[in-house]
């Protein structure tokens, strides 16, 4: 009977794994009438491993026929070993690199896991001249290992779900249980368990699922590679998510501050950083205002323009055959475009190939009369402004609002861009992120949350958390004055 029970078990197993090349099964006999089978996925399990922990192992089967094969967890060094009660595990299990270990109606789950990770790398995308070098990688553990590096404390918790009927990727959501509001951890324990989809492949898709109440251009959920951006959001109250074979942690809620402040603002003197803080603002305005201003200055109000410099222009444009908005929408698409394929060349020229395009498109628009040199360094201004930003999400909603001015500039000048700016402003404040004002501290006003973000306060006086994020733990530390 126990034989019978044993051959269904591994019979399913080659049913459901049929046309899987890397599926090992290797049977092993303990006695004349007994065979105990070590099966295993060898992309994804180190045979070594398998050999050091099961097979070199392989005496201690002989005394299992008189005892449970939950008994071999004591005899054999494996990092993990899970009893498994229920056939329908052993897939999950399988695909994640244990191996499986089957006697009759008995299964054991030995972990057994390939190093097929890339090892730790710098930030990419975050890069800081003085602060931590190391940055998340594709690995879950690993992940939480450099977080756990830096939070060493037992109010750290994190919560494991798995998501995607096909590739089962594990998510997990850290918070700090004295500081986190338990309704923003469930809210978004709730929304995880609402997924289901065959698969999650990055941490984008992850992001789409979170914000689908957003209907904004702007991210509502801040992405980093950054172990100390992700421990320093962790501290403030925020909640993290890993997500296996991701290398970008996810932060919420975000912020519009979070995402112009740089985690490296925190390694600089405070007086130093606030005139670089307040630039980034302006950087902002700058790159969705500064086409529309010209657009307004040059059609509707050339008496705020000086004279001279006035006529300089209108000599300019004498061979343009456009309007400025035309002109203006034209040099945006070449942008664009030149953006997009920095971003899709090789890093090794990449950016040769952009700023080679740029100058050459540009000089030769301007010979051919497509476009006026003061557009061209307009809208070169406008683009250098964007640069500052490295999150694509903020640069994309940048874009929609210039393109949004640009237009209402053209038909109504400085009266059209006040309208639009109460547009902009009346959409941001109303924007929520997982039930929060997303233009916080702004609005609504908080003095705390504003000296740490828009500007940078000196870390000796940075003793209370944002009652925005916490209402249970407001002290960070303890004034010195």
């Amino acid at each position: 009977m126990v034989n019978t029970m044993k051959n269904e078990i591994v019979k399913r197993i080659e049913n459901e794994f049929k046309e899987t090349v890397d599926l090992i099964i290797k049977p092993i006999k303990v006695t004349f009438l007994q065979t105990i089978y070590v099966i295993y996925l060898e992309s994804v399990t180190g045979s070594d491993k398998v050999n050091d922990y099961i097979l070199k192992n392989i005496s201690f089967l002989n005394a299992l026929p008189k005892k449970k094969l939950k008994d071999l967890k004591s005899l054999i060094p494996a990092p993990n070993t899970k009893v498994l009660n229920n056939a329908d595990e052993i897939e999950y299990y399988l695909t994640n690199g244990f191996t499986i270990v089957i006697r009759g109606k008995e299964i054991l789950a030995l972990e057994t896991r390939a190093d097929i990770q890339r090892g730790i790398p710098e930030p990419t995308t975050e890069q800081v001249i003085f602060g931590p070098k190391d940055a998340f990688t594709e690995n879950i553990q690993i992940n939480l290992g450099l977080l756990k590096r830096r939070l060493k404390s037992k109010d750290l918790k994190a919560k494991s779900k798995v998501v995607g009927r096909k590739t089962k990727t594990t998510i997990n959501v850290l918070y700090f249980e004295d500081i986190a509001e338990e309704d923003l951890v469930s809210h978004i324990l709730d929304e995880l368990n609402k997924i289901d989809i065959d698969g999650i492949l990055d941490s984008g898709n992850i992001v789409e699922f979170l914000s689908k109440e957003n209907k904004s251009h702007f991210p509502i959920i801040m992405k980093t590679e950054r172990p100390d951006t992700a421990a320093k959001a962790l501290l403030e109250g925020k909640v993290v998510l890993f997500i296996d074979t991701s290398p970008f942690a996810l932060i919420l809620p975000g912020f519009f501050a979070d995402f112009i402040n740089p985690i490296s603002d925190n390694y600089k003197k405070s007086n130093n950083i606030n005139f670089l803080k307040v630039l980034r603002f302006f950087c902002f305005f700058f790159t969705i205002l500064a086409p529309a201003i010209y657009i307004a200055l040059i059609n509707y109000n050339p008496e705020t323009i000086p004279t001279s410099l006035l006529i300089n222009f209108s000599t300019q444009r004498d061979n343009v055959p456009f309007p400025a908005i035309v002109e203006a929408l034209l040099m945006l698409l070449i942008y664009e475009i030149l953006r997009e394929s920095d971003v899709r060349f090789p890093n090794s020229y990449g950016s040769a190939i952009s700023i080679l395009g740029a100058l050459i498109l540009g000089e030769a628009a301007v010979n051919a009369g497509f476009v006026s040199p003061i557009m061209i360094i307009v809208i070169a201004f406008t683009f250098i402004t964007s640069l500052i930003f490295t999150d694509q999400e903020m640069v994309n909603a940048a874009r929609h609002f210039r393109i949004i001015f640009l237009f209402a500039a053209a038909f109504y000048g400085i009266y059209g861009i006040v309208l639009a700016f109460f547009y902009f402003l009346i959409h941001v404040t109303e924007l929520k992120t997982m039930g929060k004002p997303y233009f916080y501290p702004i609005s609504p006003f908080d003095k705390v949350y504003l000296m740490k973000s828009l500007l940078k306060k000196n870390i000796s006086k940075d003793t209370k958390r944002s009652k925005m994020l916490t209402k249970k733990n407001f002290t960070k530390q303890r004034s010195n004055e």
